[in-house]
């Protein structure tokens, strides 16, 4: 595993220790870096690297990493570095495609902290928290949850509440997002360069909120997923482009690409339920039923208004089965 480079937070923004009432200094312990890498044939190879690292963070006292799951997606080793330097691997457990977690396993014994799992549906904005990455207080960063609303991805990925923080981690990807009683609020996933009203500039970070991890933990433990039907994926990539909502993209082997949809297809509705948000038109495609089930589109190409029928997909069956240690 590849050392870290040599970077730190501005101290203006590292937490300080007598802000908490907690032990600062021992609770950052519990995240660790984390390196994954990816077979070149892999399914995500192609869009996500095949060399990715960020963060993760120890839950339980048996070795137990939560992060964000696309670092980890069909990871075929995982390598895992605590702040004292060691380093120790690691095998994926389980990935859930609806909230975007990830679960590692380390294969090692540990003298590490854990955080507890907090509450984050009482987290309030403006609420101080700290965003900690693997590092310590120099790669933390003190901030405050500026909004907790709907997030939708363009790559068919919606959640009803995320959190907003700032300032901006640089390395966010696994952070932990800390509440003000040291324990764990949510898993940092992405970097925006607006803000979550789309109106206000500047630079957020995008955090998954535990509290969604808290229904299915099990079922990752023991299954790798959740035990629920998988929800129908048809690999296209949308935006809303205009008041519209359009196809950007298609992924490969994808029952989009299948169905020959194309870039700057407007998606007009699903199952004949009209469509104006991106959120929307997620939640509509869910309703539809389990992956399998044919999804009923209104598409409006070229001047035209045309109806197509795409049977969707379960997209972890194209994925790399994780690697057994």
């Amino acid at each position: 595993m590849a050392t870290q480079p040599e970077w730190k937070i501005p101290s203006s923004l590292q937490p300080k220790a007598h802000d908490y009432v907690f032990d600062l200094e021992q609770t950052l312990l519990s995240v660790a870096a984390l390196t994954a890498r990816i077979p070149e044939e892999a399914f995500t190879a192609e869009t996500l690297g095949t060399v990715r690292a960020g963060n993760a963070v120890l839950i339980n006292d048996r070795g137990l990493f939560l992060t964000i799951g696309y670092l980890i997606t069909e990871a075929e080793e995982v390598w895992l570095r605590s702040n004292d330097g060691r380093t120790f691997a690691g095998t994926v457990i389980g990935y859930d495609q609806e909230s975007g977690f990830g679960l590692v396993q380390a294969l090692a014994r540990l003298d590490l902290p854990h955080l507890a799992l907090g509450n984050s549906a009482a987290a309030r904005s403006g609420d101080p928290v700290i965003v900690a990455g693997a590092g310590g207080r120099e790669r933390s960063i003190a901030a405050r949850i500026v909004a907790k609303q709907e997030f939708a991805g363009y790559w068919e990925y919606v959640l009803d509440e995320a959190i907003y923080t700032a300032p901006a981690h640089p390395n966010w990807g696994g952070t932990a997002l800390i509440g003000e009683n040291g324990d764990l609020l949510g898993i940092g996933s992405l970097h925006l360069e607006q803000g979550a009203d789309k109106n206000e500039k500047g630079h957020l970070n995008m955090i998954v909120p535990i509290d969604l991890l808290k229904p299915i933990l099990d079922d990752l433990v023991r299954f790798g997923r959740r035990s629920t039907p998988p929800r129908p994926w048809l690999g296209l990539y949308a935006a809303e482009i205009e008041d519209k909502v359009v196809v950007v993209g298609r992924g490969q082997r994808s029952p989009a690409r299948r169905a020959e949809l194309k870039n700057g297809d407007i998606i007009l509705a699903i199952g004949g339920k009209p469509i104006t948000s991106l959120a929307g038109l997620y939640r509509t495609i869910y309703a539809q039923g389990d992956a399998g089930c044919d999804i009923a589109m209104t598409l409006h190409r070229d001047g035209v208004t045309f109806d197509v029928r795409v049977t969707s997909g379960d997209r972890t069956r194209l994925f790399k089965a994780p690697k057994l240690h």
